[in-house]
């Protein structure tokens, strides 16, 4: 791959800016390709944007930017969301300390489109380019294996996938922000989408539609998910966010359930002071298995206290052990209704515990 570093004056590279989001971004007069398609959406914070604008009016230099080189045109491959907040600042779409570009005065103005940024043009095969890309860092912020992933599986399929799950206010946030950890922009609705539907084989699917004319498989699947939750689970209760909610559905999707007797369950198990992981409650419903809730366990001191009133005696098999040779057990289980106190344990050895766990 060829590098060669250019100065491009601001006044140039705003020139012919547009930004008309799925169409596309671009500037240099139209030459520009500032979001091409493997690229992230505008991602900065305020005080990220703001900190470009003011690097550029007191000439500290900003970090080096990186161009591809395409025919006569160019795509960014780092370096979009520095030009972003300057072409943004220039057409006058925001402010910073309640200054916007028109508020500027003219030699204000001219300062900033003579600064002159530092660019290197790239030129090179596709898996050369796509492999700077993948190593290089946007401005500090460290790319996610999402995006690492998009960099490669790009076409039709992953354009209409992003304007589903990866834009702001996206269709898949506003149907299941409540459940979904993370932000669309850094795409992790994207993310736990293709999970779920590819049971983890997330390059394998991503590899297999990546020239499908549209991603409806995945939204539909998507859409059959949370409406499934919101059936099974009709009252919302915070702890129901970040659940992995795709793999029960593949799981219990074609099962039937008593809506009205789950939310009486979950009632009595969120009021149940031995779960201690609420968030549990909802695939322990599913699938039974008490490792979700984290039932409380009985401390040291009530286990040492019982273990000196056994005499060290396991009244199962009654030999006699060390304590860190035995183990704390229910002796009504939990699942039974027994509490996690004092009155309600004993010491078993770890033999006797393990073949009672076994039923």
């Amino acid at each position: 791959m060829t590098i060669e570093l250019h100065e491009i004056l601001i006044k140039d590279l705003v020139k012919g800016y547009v930004d008309n989001d799925e169409e596309g971004v671009y500037g240099y007069g139209g030459k520009l390709n500032i979001r091409p398609k493997y690229q992230r959406e505008f991602i900065y914070k305020d005080k990220q944007r703001d900190a470009v604008i003011d690097s550029v009016r007191q000439n500290f230099p900003l970090n080096v930017m990186y161009w591809m080189r395409k025919g006569g045109c160019y795509e960014i491959l780092d370096g979009q969301q520095r030009t972003v907040s300057i072409c943004q600042y220039v057409s006058n779409r925001y402010s910073i300390n309640d200054f916007y570009w028109h508020n500027l005065t003219d030699d204000q103005q001219e300062q900033i489109l003579n600064y002159k940024l530092m660019v290197y043009f790239c030129e090179g095969t596709d898996s050369e380019i796509l492999k700077w890309f993948e190593i290089i860092n946007f401005a500090g912020e460290t790319l996610t294996k999402q995006e690492l992933r998009n960099a490669i599986y790009t076409g039709t399929w992953l354009t209409d996938a992003k304007h589903i799950f990866s834009k702001t206010n996206c269709v898949a946030y506003l149907l299941a922000k409540d459940y979904i950890n993370g932000s669309p922009l850094r795409q992790d609705f994207l993310e736990t989408a293709l999970y779920w539907i590819s049971a983890g084989k997330i390059e394998a699917y991503m590899s297999k539609n990546q020239h499908e004319p549209n991603a409806n498989e995945l939204w539909l699947y998507f859409q059959n998910v949370i409406n499934w939750v919101k059936v099974i689970f009709c009252e919302y209760r915070k702890e129901m966010k970040g659940i992995a909610w795709g793999e029960l559905y593949n799981a219990f999707g074609k099962e039937k359930f008593n809506s009205s007797e789950m939310e009486k369950e979950i009632k009595r198990l969120m009021m149940d002071d031995d779960v201690t992981k609420k968030s549990g409650i909802y695939p322990y419903l599913l699938t039974k298995d008490e490792k979700y809730l984290n039932i409380r366990a009985f401390t040291d001191s009530q286990k040492r206290a019982v273990y000196e009133k056994q005499n060290g005696i396991c009244p199962q098999c009654k030999e006699h052990f060390v304590i860190n040779e035995m183990e704390g057990d229910h002796i009504t289980p939990w699942s039974e209704g027994g509490k996690t106190q004092a009155d309600n344990l004993q010491m078993l050895c770890k033999n006797c515990n393990r073949r009672k766990g076994q039923g």
